[in-house]
């Protein structure tokens, strides 16, 4: 007798131990599932524009980039390691730069009248004039370059060395390494913050954001990223204040108050958002993600409010959006015709 009483409490206290871990694991189901759930199609306050057919193969594209003034949009087909170069205002190819190896990141400056892109095959960034596509200059990076920024006050362009966790610093116009910044993780996204003469840098396995003074090539502050999974996109709203970055592993949107350096929003987006894209004069949020959904956030009171969401094609990851007019374009593998093809949505009436 003795020998089973003492027993019960102690069974007792194991069953409801198990109740208590299986009602744990169910609601830990249950938020995943829910997680994991694709969000619900929104109406998109876009209409289809047109498309313009794209040459070569339909492999994979990556970043664009925009000269807004004479309509000039620079495509990465990566898969192709070629520049495919579209008058978006005449509505056609104006030529292919061939031979940039994996092309990965490109970038238009403008008042420079150069385009710089990361060979990313080569380890190496090379500058190209922006009139003729020929190549100027090429510099040695980090490992896996990705996205870049310039920077105007010291003539800088820097390049995001993904897997080599760092970003290099190069002269503008020479091609010459002006330096070096490790970031202590994979380097996601750059960008310049023009008010306060800044770069900040996406560092997608720490979860944070870095910021870096281009002066002294320091690290001045990092900014920790809770409810962010692998951040990687980024962009800014500068005259308001705000960074907005994509948490890829988690489908995951973050507004980042850059007067505080806290986190003031979190929305849900698409799976494996990529590219984001913002329209300072319509106070707009484009985020593409790799499986073609794109979701389109209006800022007001700076805060992000989902105004559409739905898939427009496979592939169609990489959003490019002309202050001017508007328009938005996304390089896709198979346009309507199942050929390479540049879409482009205008906003409703």
């Amino acid at each position: 007798m003795n020998t089973r009483f003492p027993r019960r409490p102690r069974l007792l206290r194991w069953f409801w131990l198990a109740v208590a871990v299986t009602a744990v694991a169910v609601a830990a189901a249950v938020a995943v599932a829910v997680w994991d759930r694709p969000p619900p199609t929104v109406p998109l306050p876009l209409r289809a524009a047109g498309q313009i057919a794209l040459p070569g193969d339909s492999s994979r594209f990556d970043y664009a980039s925009l000269d807004a003034k004479r309509g000039l949009l620079f495509l990465a087909h990566l898969g192709a390691s070629e520049i495919v170069v579209v008058d978006v205002h005449a509505g056609s190819v104006v030529r292919v730069i061939h031979g940039v190896d994996q092309v990965h990141g490109v970038l238009v400056v403008p008042e420079r009248h150069r385009v710089y892109a990361t060979a990313t095959g080569a380890n190496a960034m090379v500058i190209l004039n922006e009139d003729t596509g020929v190549q100027l200059a090429q510099a040695p990076t980090g490992n896996y370059p990705d996205g870049l920024a310039y920077d105007p006050i010291h003539a800088t362009v820097w390049t995001t060395n993904e897997t080599g966790g760092s970003e290099t610093v190069i002269d503008a116009d020479s091609g010459q390494i002006r330096g070096t910044v490790p970031l202590c993780g994979e380097a996601g996204n750059v960008t310049y913050d023009p008010p306060t003469r800044r770069m900040l840098v996406a560092v997608q396995t720490r979860n944070e954001l870095a910021v870096i003074d281009p002066a002294t090539l320091a690290v001045t502050r990092r900014v920790p990223l809770p409810g962010c999974d692998h951040s990687h996109g980024l962009t800014l709203d500068p005259d308001h204040r705000l960074a907005f970055v994509a948490c890829d592993a988690n489908a995951t949107l973050l507004t980042i108050d850059m007067g505080t350096w806290t986190v003031s929003g979190t929305l849900r987006v698409g799976d494996t958002p990529d590219v984001l894209a913002y329209d300072p004069a319509a106070a707009r949020l484009y985020v593409a993600v790799e499986s073609g959904w794109l979701t389109t956030l209006d800022e007001h009171n700076r805060n992000l409010t989902i105004t559409g969401r739905a898939h427009i094609a496979d592939g169609a990851h990489v959003v490019a959006v002309d202050p001017t007019t508007h328009r938005s374009y996304y390089p896709v593998p198979h346009g309507t015709t199942g050929q390479p093809a540049l879409l482009s949505f205008e906003p409703n009436p």
